[in-house]
């Protein structure tokens, strides 16, 4: 067996002697210097529930390297727990972390020279973190969901993390009790694993799996139960067998594995955030693919799983009912999905999916069949018009109506916002801006899921529309438009909107629209004036000089 980095190079010249010296005293023998070093990249972190149950996977996957024949070696990556930090300036560090986490993995794969490497992630960022690196790298590799929370329960409602920010709105509105609020908080999270509902870290980890880089059937199983561990160890089987056949992530993440994993995203009803992360997931394997990508796939793919946020059900459900093997099958025998994509286990898709049956079980009503769809078209719409000349995103499952016009309510930062709705300053009809939240703004593009859940608590989801040059949550749902671009610190169009404006947001016409003259516009551009910057040294004042638009997916290393 042959392997072209630091297996080759500890045995070879004058770099023989000094490698092997260091080497045995971490634990190498004088029979592990031929076998591949394959490295184990994990966000264990005690922090947080979506990361907490991540060491047993490590084990489980160690180990199974070590009798497969590898040499594992373990480094973790830093991690930031978006329900933990929403509406806080922790908040802002969250789609920074993206990159540092591609960042971190990078360095430590090829500043080692390692043959392979099998990355465990739990919460949002950790999957495209993680993706990126790999693509970058190229170097055998594959990804190992940490696994979903468990579903809470209070008095026969189904919660998820979602319901505590929810309850803040109804409670603040007086339409929830002070035993049902504080019940809710307890029983919200009963288990480790990361956010339940078919939100962004669910949504990536299945679509990893259309994509080829993770085990199929493995993205929502719950993180406490035995077989995750099970996949994990199962993974890095996987995996050994990618490097003795120098099967490489670009091998795998082409423009049609991507059509795959955004296909996979449309029929799960999945989140905002993965146009963000499959942008950025492109750009770091080389291949094109823009923000008008994401409609051309919308329009030909039904939503088929009814998921929370918007929906009944959530991913333990999905699992039980057959989940992503399931979907994927169903778009691959109506021809929206790529059977001859690889995978990583080396067989094709449709290879894959050979013994999976076409249809869903009648016994469950998660997946719906191709001829009964939640929606006949996908939810995740890009939007363009005056506002937004460079695309945003508008998720529309769930509402009766996907259009508003209304007048402008402008806030210039997310915590003022969310005042202004926990005090019943917000009315049905109105659309609220909220600006200076984008990727060099925040910067960071915090997520809006406090203003956006207070509205659901108040009744006012469908009523009242919001946009913003930040992000959503996964768990958000209702009338709003995300990842407006050009963002406001950048002089885009949001940034002129006043007070009362008329505003139009039209998904069935994917228009977002400031109803004000162009001879207005360029008035009120001429008296504009950029902000001074929020942080001016440290991780966010870099984020803020390299990171691209957000219609480019808020990347830090683009080309020139």
């Amino acid at each position: 067996m042959a392997y072209n980095r630091r297996s080759r190079l500890i045995t070879q010249g004058v770099a023989r002697s000094p490698n092997r010296a260091m080497l045995r005293a971490v634990g190498f023998g004088d029979g592990d210097f031929d076998k591949p070093i394959v490295g184990v990249a994990n966000g264990h972190s005690t922090m947080n529930p979506c990361n907490a149950g991540i060491q047993p996977l490590v084990e489980r996957a160690v180990a199974a390297l070590e009798q497969a024949g590898a040499k594992p070696q373990t480094f973790g990556f830093p991690t930031v727990t978006d329900g933990i930090g929403m509406g806080t300036e922790g908040m802002k560090y969250s789609l920074v972390s993206r990159e540092v986490i591609a960042d971190a993995i990078e360095t430590a794969v090829n500043g080692q020279l390692m043959d392979g490497v099998l990355c465990v992630g739990g919460c949002d960022k950790n999957m495209p973190g993680s993706m990126m690196a790999m693509a970058r790298i190229n170097v055998p590799g594959i990804f190992v969901y940490a696994g979903t929370i468990k579903p809470g329960h209070w008095k026969g409602q189904t919660l998820t993390i979602v319901s505590p920010f929810e309850a803040v709105g109804a409670f603040c509105a007086g339409k929830m009790s002070e035993e049902d609020f504080a019940g809710i908080e307890r029983n919200a999270c009963p288990s480790v694993g990361a956010c339940g509902g078919q939100y962004t870290a669910n949504t990536m980890s299945s679509s990893f799996e259309a994509l080829g880089m993770s085990l199929l059937g493995s993205s929502q199983m719950a993180s406490p139960d035995a077989e995750k561990a099970d996949s994990a160890a199962a993974s890095a089987r996987v995996l050994f067998e990618a490097i003795k056949r120098d099967l490489k992530p670009r091998d795998i993440i082409t423009r049609k594995s991507i059509e795959n994993a955004v296909a996979l995203v449309m029929a799960t009803g999945g989140s905002t955030n993965a146009v963000l992360h499959y942008l950025a997931i492109a750009n770091a394997a080389g291949v094109k693919w823009t923000i008008d990508d994401f409609e051309r796939v919308r329009r030909k793919v039904p939503v088929l799983c009814d998921l929370k946020p918007s929906g009944r059900f959530v991913a333990v459900d999905f699992h039980r009912a057959g989940g992503v093997p399931q979907v994927l099958k169903m778009l691959l025998a109506n021809g929206v999905l790529h059977g001859e994509c690889m995978t990583i286990h080396g067989r094709t898709m449709a290879e894959m999916l050979k013994d999976v049956p076409a249809e869903p079980r009648a016994d469950q009503e998660v997946i719906r069949p191709w001829s009964k769809p939640l929606y006949r078209e996908g939810h995740l719409t890009i939007l363009k018009g005056n506002l937004s000349p460079e695309g945003c995103v508008a998720k529309i499952t769930g509402l009766k109506s996907t259009s508003i016009t209304g007048p402008a309510r402008v806030f210039d930062s997310e915590p003022a916002a969310l005042k202004a709705i926990l005090a019943k300053r917000i009315k049905a009809g109105d659309v609220i801006v909220i600006r200076y939240e984008g990727p060099k703004g925040g910067p960071g593009m915090q997520e809006m899921l406090a203003p956006t859940s207070a509205l659901i608590g108040q009744g006012l989801g469908e009523s009242v529309g919001l946009l913003t040059d930040g992000r959503f949550s996964g768990g958000t749902w209702g009338m709003v438009v995300g990842h407006v671009a050009p963002e406001a610190y950048a002089g885009g169009a949001i940034a002129l909107v006043k007070e009362g404006d008329s505003i139009t947001i039209d998904a069935k016409k994917r228009l977002i629209q400031l109803n004000v003259s162009a001879k207005e516009l360029a008035a009120r551009r001429k008296k504009w004036k950029a902000p001074k910057p929020r942080y001016t040294r440290g991780l966010l004042a870099k984020y803020m000089k390299l990171v691209s638009t957000a219609s480019r997916g808020a990347i830090t290393d683009s080309e020139a």
